[in-house]
């Protein structure tokens, strides 16, 4: 079964950056969609950005267009989330997750396999 690892979370001041990964332990997660959720303690998990599996379709949260973007590299195994102008709202856990489809979705219910998380905190 695929792992999916999270990595570069952080604490940053608002309107700063911060550059998500999530790597995969194997190569069959290219055939999929996958995307990131982000949770906030004692609320359900939220959407934030998904992209096809060829990377060639995307698709955002509207509370986070035009400031994150999502892509990968299927030759590393790698998916990314650049998240810029950050806002303190913006913290939460985020993990990243594998789709039981190819193209992007925001239903948690099209994902099988989600990493453990990373933390981002935003301070104001």
């Amino acid at each position: 079964q695929v792992q999916l690892v999270e990595s570069g979370g952080g604490t940053v001041q608002a309107g700063g950056s911060l550059r998500l990964s999530c790597v995969a332990s194997r190569r069959s997660i290219t055939n999929a969609a996958m995307g990131w959720f982000r949770q906030v303690l004692g609320k359900e998990r939220e959407f934030v950005a998904a992209i096809s599996m060829t990377g060639g379709s995307t698709y955002y949260a509207d509370s986070v267009k035009g400031r994150f973007s999502i892509s990968r590299d299927n030759t590393k195994t790698t998916m990314y989330l650049q998240m810029n102008s950050l806002k303190p709202e913006d913290t939460a856990v985020y993990y990243c997750a594998a789709s039981l489809v190819s193209q992007p979705m925001a239903q948690s219910t099209s994902y099988h396999t989600w990493g453990q998380g990373t933390q981002v905190t935003v301070s104001s």
